[in-house]
């Protein structure tokens, strides 16, 4: 049996208000006194002077095993962001060291310890991934306190250590994403040196509620952390060359520092043929005596083959090496003045694994009440089933903050009719959760998403402007008067389309869905709609076609739709007259 349950607070808010309309009601003869709906509440209440007495304060406690299991198991979607969370964190401690040698160039030290780069090293035999980085390292205490505390960012200690302003370009925020890795690893080792310690110390847990930490007496980094995780069975993909170029690529391609794979491929290499090897010619020996003559004449022969034989042959071999994975750069973080345009198209193909070229960009930095700074594409073409997949996620914008990609799988920040754009975003002060995997729904959202609007449609705009003074420039020329001459790089046209054309043909049908769905930028939308003409069969706007082209009959011209139903019919039927001067529109 089900009890309708009603919370306490609606009855204490019904008893109040029927308080409030009276103290007294008058049944018949009898008066009946309401009492105070919190009389009975304030039955064993201390007085106001007890209560005015400030109560014990306690702390809160957690279950360290169960908070472990909450944040290996709940926190993260995807078991391959553990290793966007040690790159970080690796970028952090040579951005750490890279500071202090500023003033002090001595922490950098000298040979392999002075490169500032990470190391990634799989080991299929073994089944470890290991994580090499020349960082500040960490001490005895750090490895306790940093390690050993949750939510405890060694990131956040460091900024604050400095005082502010200081040109640090950090990462970390929580101080919980090198537990991240207990969603691949079994056990996890931290081996450390730092500058600020004589002795090297190798932190060692199982993601349990306990951890220890003895002395290094093994291989000596001189400075900085390798981290070697012992991987889950079923986590052993992430021991796969291609899938950890794929992670890196994805997550950290355009950190500040190099990123090393120790990758092994095979190579086929020519070496000499020796004698009696199995590919080389062989003389036979024949000990009957009886055959002495026969046997010359056959050597003879088969050293005139052994001269044309070739004298080399080509093996396979296994080669190991050291390769570098993030040749990117941040093309954002630069002035757009120093940038050329072959490396604003460079910077989309590498983007976008498109390989041809963009029909127009934009690069622009925002201040105020938020600062991010953003490049945008519009793509040539249209994907083969963009409209179908309209009102699904666009992965089209990567969000990056500090250079560490975040997530391409949103639709926050550009409305749906704008998925087409392709483009980064990079911002130091957006919104993320603790697992930095999503964006928190907030005011500075919105305002980024707004300002995103607008420059994407100011982008379009341009393009529909340049086409327009295109087509005055050729109006010109029709007209005898002479245009100054423009360079092949500064024509828009191919095939005789300008490439506002394109842009209309592949992505007109977007532009109309904002008119629907947009209702603040309804009026810059409605600026770029294009309308096919019967003069001449091109597209145009309302505000560009010149007066002379629209006779008076387009004015009050009465049709049907049998009549006119499309461009070619209505150019097909001069029959169709002006109702003011009775002549027929024109063809």
């Amino acid at each position: 049996m089900l009890k309708l349950l009603v919370p306490l607070s609606v009855v204490l808010l019904a008893q109040q208000c029927c308080a409030a309309q009276a103290d007294v009601l008058d049944f018949g003869d009898a008066p009946r006194v309401m009492r105070s709906p919190w009389e009975g509440l304030r039955v064993g209440m201390k007085t106001d002077d007890a209560a005015a007495k400030p109560g014990e304060q306690f702390q809160f406690q957690a279950d360290v095993n169960k908070l472990m299991d909450i944040i290996i198991n709940s926190l993260y979607s995807k078991k391959e962001i553990f290793l966007r969370e040690l790159i970080s964190n690796g970028s952090d401690a040579l951005d750490k060291v890279r500071f202090m040698s500023l003033t002090d160039p001595s922490v950098l030290g000298e040979g392999d310890t002075a490169k500032l780069e990470m190391k990634l090293i799989a080991d299929k035999e073994a089944k470890t991934l290991t994580l090499i980085d020349r960082g500040c390292g960490m001490s005895k205490e750090d490895l306790i306190n940093q390690l050993g505390t949750v939510a405890q960012s060694g990131t956040s200690s460091f900024i604050e250590a400095f005082s502010e302003g200081a040109d640090v370009n950090l990462i970390g925020q929580f101080g919980v994403g090198f537990y991240s890795v207990y969603l691949v690893a079994d056990t996890v080792a931290v081996h450390s040196k730092s500058n600020d310690d004589d002795k090297q110390w190798v932190w060692e847990s199982s993601a349990d509620s306990t951890f220890s930490v003895t002395e290094d007496v093994g291989e000596q980094l001189g400075r900085g952390t390798k981290i070697v995780l012992t991987l889950k069975e079923d986590a052993l993909e992430f021991l796969e060359e291609e899938r950890l170029k794929g992670l890196i690529r994805r997550y950290s391609e355009f950190i500040n520092f190099p990123i090393y794979l120790y990758t092994t491929k095979e190579e086929e290499e020519e070496v000499p043929i020796e004698e009696g090897d199995d590919e080389g010619e062989e003389v036979e020996e024949e000990e009957d005596e009886s055959e002495d003559e026969e046997d010359e004449e056959i050597e003879d022969a088969e050293d005139e083959e052994e001269d044309d034989a070739p004298k080399t042959k080509k093996v396979k071999k296994t080669v190991s090496d050291w390769e570098l994975i993030n040749d990117a750069k941040a093309l954002w973080t630069r002035n757009p003045a120093d940038i050329t345009e072959e490396e604003y198209k460079s910077f989309y193909q590498s983007l976008t694994k498109d390989f041809g070229e963009p029909l127009t960009h934009t690069h622009f930095s925002a201040e105020g009440e938020v600062e991010f700074k953003s490049i945008l594409y519009i793509p040539k073409e249209a994907g083969h089933d963009v409209y179908n997949d309209y009102y699904k996620k666009q992965n089209n914008l990567k969000l990056y903050v500090r250079r560490v990609m975040i997530t391409d799988e949103f639709d926050e920040l550009l409305p749906k009719y704008l998925g087409f754009i392709k483009g980064v975003v990079d911002s130091d002060s957006l919104p993320l959760n603790v697992s930095r995997e999503m964006l928190q729904q907030n005011k500075v959202l919105k305002v980024i998403g707004k300002k995103m609007t607008r420059k994407a449609l100011a982008m379009i705009k341009s393009l529909a402007d340049a086409d327009k003074k295109d087509g005055d420039e050729e109006e010109e020329e029709e007209e005898g008067e002479e245009s100054p001459k423009k360079d092949e790089s500064e024509v828009d046209k191919e095939d005789g389309e300008s490439k506002y054309d394109q842009f209309w043909k592949s992505f007109g049908k977007y532009i109309k869905m904002g008119l629907i769905e947009d209702a603040a930028n309804r009026t810059r939308l409605a600026k770029l709609l294009r309308y096919a003409t019967s003069k001449s069969g091109a597209c145009v706007s309302f505000s560009s076609a010149p007066i002379s082209n629209l006779h008076c009959s387009f004015r009050s011209l009465r049709k049907s739709s049998s009549q006119v139903d499309g461009v070619h019919t209505l150019s097909a039927k001069p029959h169709i007259k002006c109702t003011s001067c009775s002549r027929s529109a024109p063809p």
